[in-house]
């Protein structure tokens, strides 16, 4: 664990042929960017963004190691996939994650029918109004604990979706996930998944990152 914070301090790392890069100044966000072992990359692997929670934001990514997707890197965890991490200081723009999402395909070549999109609390707005706005991009998407434009109701209903909330959240409430399952069930519901954490608040949804069934669901869905 020693020598990788201080490979991380590096920005760069390198283990077991995986790679973990720190990158700034070239799109809107900052971002992490992982590259998984050689033999995966060749082969055009899927691509996972994972956009952070409000508790996160900053513009030197170390608030990333705290919990989620990176965090799970840096413990040991083998993705495969291209991941990429962006952070935001104050809000997530589609557009804007798009643009990191571009500039990493256009150098690592990747499964454009796998693009995946993950996030919780402001990440959780963030991939639903991301995969909302580009829905013929999105593969397949998790939004923990969060909310989103509900106009994006038709559009959300084409994509794999997989919603989640704790009942007793009581910073972001399980109406704003609510909201945006009604405005999909409008047009389908037959991408959508719906799930109602019992007895779990806030904070206590980022344990599903350290999971398997939502990497496991997620990795299973293609355009």
């Amino acid at each position: 664990m020693f020598l990788l914070t201080v490979l991380f301090s590096l920005g760069f790392t390198s283990i077991f042929g995986q790679k973990i890069e720190r990158h700034f100044n070239e799109a809107a966000y900052p971002y992490y960017l992982y590259l998984p072992h050689d033999s995966i990359l060749k082969n055009q692997p899927p691509v996972m963004v994972f956009l952070h929670g409000k508790s996160l934001s900053g513009s030197s990514l170390e608030s990333l190691k705290k919990y989620g997707v990176i965090s799970e890197i840096i413990k040991g965890r083998h993705f495969p996939a291209i991941v990429i991490a962006p952070q935001t200081t104050n809000g997530w723009n589609p557009s804007s994650i798009k643009g990191v999402l571009d500039l990493v395909r256009a150098k690592y070549p990747s499964d454009s029918t796998r693009i995946y999109v993950i996030g919780m609390s402001m990440g959780g707005y963030g991939t639903i109004n991301f995969t909302g706005t580009y829905p013929d991009l999105v593969a397949g998407a998790v939004a923990m604990c969060g909310g989103g434009d509900i106009r994006l109701g038709e559009n959300l209903s084409k994509v794999p979706l997989w919603i989640r909330h704790g009942d007793k959240d009581y910073a972001v409430p399980i109406s704003e996930s609510q909201k945006i399952v009604n405005s999909i069930k409008k047009y389908s519901a037959e991408n959508l998944i719906f799930t109602i954490d019992r007895g779990l608040n806030h904070g206590a949804m980022e344990r599903f990152f350290r999971s398997e069934e939502i990497y496991e669901w997620l990795f299973k869905q293609h355009k």
